[in-house]
């Protein structure tokens, strides 16, 4: 699970302390309409949170916001800073990762030394009113196919029940808003959604696919 920090239920700090002790893999903090103070604030607190846990931390958008924060990493757009920049303000070790959409646009992120992209819309989805067509699986393959030594995180309208075939298609990470953002207890979504990925994908035999591939 790679959980996108979108206008939570309950506080981001408590969702982002739930997931740390959860072991979810990566957390993104989303949240493009706070003032760039608050922005900062909480970006901080999230930080402290996730210090010293197994869980990433990464800020949207904002290099400047990851670096003043002590994040791992930032997840840029199409539009955002570039990866070169961003890895200027950030160092080395940072993660970066970039959304791409095509496999053309996968290659770019590659060569541009992104460490990770994220592949979407796969489904339609509500999170993201101004988000392009859906891909759909068959172009999450297209993606895998171009850049099978990228990590891919699969983002739009993924829910538990679709989750094990996103994987399947290509993805090493499932990215999740409102499924658990928005859920009645997210927490426990966490703990659903989680116990559905680990069914995950299967080869011929039974055995759990698995590639040992980390952001």
């Amino acid at each position: 699970m790679y959980l996108v920090l979108t206008s939570p239920v309950i506080p981001h700090v408590e969702l982002a302390a739930g997931a740390c002790e959860r072991s979810v893999p990566a957390i993104q903090l989303r949240e493009k309409n706070l003032p760039d103070d608050e922005l900062l604030r909480l970006a901080r607190e999230i930080a402290d949170v996730t210090r010293g846990t197994d869980t990433l931390f990464i800020v949207n958008d904002r290099p400047d916001v990851a670096a003043a924060a002590g994040a791992d990493g930032v997840h840029l757009g199409r539009t955002d800073a570039g990866i070169k920049s961003a890895r200027e303000l950030l160092g080395p070790s940072a993660v970066i990762g970039l959304s791409t959409r095509t496999p053309d646009e996968a290659e770019e992120a590659r060569i541009a030394g992104a460490d990770y992209i994220g592949v979407g819309p796969v489904f339609p989805t509500d999170t993201k009113p101004d988000a392009l067509a859906p891909i759909g699986l068959d172009g999450l393959r297209s993606v895998a196919g171009r850049v099978p030594e990228l990590t891919r995180v699969a983002i739009g309208g993924i829910s538990k029940s679709t989750s094990t075939d996103v994987l399947r298609a290509g993805a090493h990470y499932v990215a999740v808003i409102s499924a658990v953002c928005h859920a009645d207890d997210p927490l426990d979504a966490i703990d659903d959604f989680q116990i559905a990925l680990e069914s995950g994908p299967v080869d011929r035999t039974g055995r759990r696919e698995e590639d040992g591939r980390h952001i």
